[in-house]
């Protein structure tokens, strides 16, 4: 029997039980918790809540803060914190512009789930840098444009390197990988193509588990529609890309900026990114 995932309501619910055992501090909402975990199933939530215990154990507090339900979503989303990996100066420079590039082009998107952190701080196996973004509620359809939207912001990093380096480094690879598989799915599942207009172009599928699609590698379709896909992939990141240059170059005082401010910080948590870019959109001129 296949259980699909709980929504909000159900998400409270589960925390709910899973918190019954643990004492909650004042400031704890397990909506907001609830709010920041869409795609989490049960055994996330129960893991979720033993990881904001042990985090406020280690801490030698009696009770469980929103703190350590927030650094605790960030360690299961992201990784654990690994502070004690060296970055030399220019990497953590470049990061930091990576990051911010991210987080500059969520910002100015509109319909972008908000930013909730930017670090340079690395997190578990690879990550030196994240940017942090959290949506405002659940959501079951996307538009075209929310679509080349988070197109946009997985280019952000990319481009700001591109932007303050003149060159590009190896740290985009899975941004442009997830950039990529959303631009050839708009042309593919989603009918989003001028040529192809609501039409669906499938591999050919094989059995099912669990409502997970096995795909064979024979297509049901042909050598010159493949081409099409591969060029018109190419020509919406391009397109993206030109886009977010555009901005980040319309916005290249603040990005510095903000840059900087967290390359001294390490650390921006979503209200001091706030006020940072309203501060700086009202008082630095505009590139």
């Amino acid at each position: 029997m296949v259980v699909d995932k709980p929504d909000l309501e159900g998400r409270v619910a589960i925390l709910r039980i899973h918190s019954r055992d643990v004492k909650l501090g004042d400031d704890v909402e397990l909506v907001k918790v609830a709010r920041s975990t869409p795609g989490f199933v049960g055994a996330d939530l129960a893991n979720l809540v033993n990881e904001a215990a042990l985090r406020a154990v280690r801490e030698g507090r009696e009770a469980v803060s929103q703190a350590d339900f927030r650094a605790s979503i960030e360690k299961v989303i992201a990784g654990l914190e690994k502070k004690n990996r060296l970055i030399n100066p220019k990497e953590r420079e470049i990061v930091a512009y990576h990051e911010t590039g991210h987080a500059l082009v969520a910002y100015y998107t509109p319909g972008a789930d908000p930013v909730e952190k930017i670090s340079i701080v690395p997190r578990g196996m690879s990550a030196l840098g994240y940017t942090l973004q959290l949506p405002v509620e659940d959501r079951y359809l996307m538009t075209q444009n929310e679509l080349y939207g988070k197109i946009d912001v997985l280019l952000g990093g990319r481009a700001a390197e591109k932007l303050i380096f003149d060159q590009i480094s190896t740290g985009a690879a899975n941004d442009l990988s997830r950039a990529t598989d959303i631009a050839k799915r708009m042309i593919t599942d989603y009918g989003m193509s001028e040529k192809f207009s609501n039409v669906t172009l499938p591999y050919r599928r094989e059995s099912t588990f669990l409502g997970q699609e096995n795909y064979a590698l024979q297509r049901e379709y042909s050598e010159k529609t493949q081409q099409y896909i591969d060029e018109e992939t190419a020509r919406i990141i391009a397109e993206r890309y030109k886009q977010v240059q555009n901005l980040l170059e319309s916005k290249q005082s603040i990005l510095k900026s903000v840059a900087q401010k967290l390359l001294e910080a390490e650390v921006i948590e979503a209200e001091d990114f706030q006020k940072i870019l309203s501060e700086l959109d009202a008082s630095v001129p505009i590139n």
